[in-house]
C-alpha cells in the first residue's frame, strides 16, 4: 500500500483525538513488530504454556511508555506487563501480538489489539493486522472504520446460511467443544485459524460469526466497539456485554437474529 492504514479516522466528535492517538499507537506497534516477523526469535512459555517473544514484550513496552507520556492519569492492562492503575475512571487494554504461535511460525495472521475503556466500558477499540495492512477501528457512536472507510457487519439471519470461525478447537474444553460442534455443523461454511483476524472479517462482512472461549480481557476488549460499531453483537456465552470480568467466552455475529439462534445451540 501507498499509504499506512493506520490512518485518522474520519471522526469529528468528542472522541476524535483519542481515536487518532489510538491510531498512533496502533502505526507504532505495527513499526516495531514487523521487524522481528519471520527472523529468528527466542520463544519463551510463559506460566501458562502460551508463546512470548521480545517482539511482544518490546511493543507493549512502547505503547505503555507512549500511553504513559500523553495519558498520565489513565490506567493501562496488558497481556506482558500486567495492570498498572486499575482503580482509574481511564484505562487503555493493550494484547501486543494477538496471535503469538502465528507470529512465531511465520504466518501473518498476528494483529495488535488495542482498546480505550471508560468506567469499564469499551469506548474505542483497534484491531491492526500489520503485515496484511489492513486496520479496523470501532468508535462508539461513530461507526467502525477498514482503513479509513466505513464498514458493515453481513445482513445474514440464519445459522444455514452462515460462516463460522474459530481459532482453534484446541482452546475448548470438552463440554465447550461438543456445544460448539453442534453449532458448526448447523452453519454453511466452517474456517479454523487467524486469532483476532477472524473478528476483523465479522466487522467486515465476510463472515457471520466468530466463536471462542478461554480469552482474557485484553482478547476481547478491543474486539467490542469493532463488532458493534459494525452493526453486529458481541457477547460471552450467556448473552452478556464483555466486560472486564468476564468468563472468556466470546460469541460475535453478524446480526441479531443470527447471535440469538448460536446462543441457543451453545446454551442448549
Amino acid at each position: 500500500m501507498s499509504r499506512s492504514p493506520h490512518m485518522k479516522a474520519p471522526v469529528n466528535g468528542d472522541l476524535a483525538l483519542l481515536a487518532e492517538f489510538t491510531c498512533d499507537l496502533a502505526a507504532l506497534a505495527a513499526s516495531v513488530t514487523r521487524p522481528y516477523f519471520r527472523q529468528p526469535l527466542d520463544v519463551i512459555s510463559k506460566a501458562d504454556s502460551s508463546p512470548v517473544t521480545i517482539a511482544d514484550q518490546e511493543c507493549e513496552r512502547l505503547i505503555r511508555e507512549t500511553i504513559a507520556k500523553r495519558y498520565p492519569a489513565h490506567g493501562i492492562l496488558g497481556e506482558e506487563h500486567g495492570f498498572d492503575g486499575s482503580d482509574k475512571s481511564d484505562v487503555w487494554v493493550i494484547d501486543p501480538i494477538d496471535g503469538t504461535k502465528s507470529f512465531v511460525s511465520g504466518l501473518p495472521l498476528y494483529g495488535t489489539l488495542i482498546a480505550y475503556t471508560q468506567k469499564k466500558d469499551a469506548i474505542i477499540g483497534a484491531l491492526s493486522m500489520p503485515e496484511l495492512d489492513e486496520f479496523w477501528i470501532g468508535i462508539k457512536g461513530e461507526g467502525c472504520f477498514f482503513n479509513g472507510a466505513r464498514c458493515q457487519t453481513s445482513d445474514c439471519k440464519s445459522l444455514g446460511d452462515a460462516i463460522l470461525m474459530t481459532t482453534s478447537l484446541e482452546y475448548f474444553q470438552q463440554a465447550d467443544r461438543e456445544k460448539f460442534q453442534t453449532l458448526a455443523g448447523a452453519t454453511r461454511i466452517r474456517r479454523y485459524g487467524g486469532d483476532c483476524y477472524i473478528y476483523a472479517m465479522v466487522a467486515a462482512g465476510f463472515a457471520d460469526l466468530a466463536v471462542e472461549t478461554g480469552l482474557k480481557s485484553y482478547d476481547y476488549m478491543a474486539l467490542v466497539p469493532v463488532i458493534e460499531e459494525a452493526g453486529g453483537v458481541i457477547t460471552d456465552w450467556s448473552g452478556k456485554r464483555p466486560g472486564f470480568n468476564s468468563d472468556g467466552t466470546i460469541i460475535a455475529a453478524a446480526t441479531k437474529e443470527l447471535h440469538e439462534q448460536a446462543l441457543a445451540i451453545l446454551n442448549g
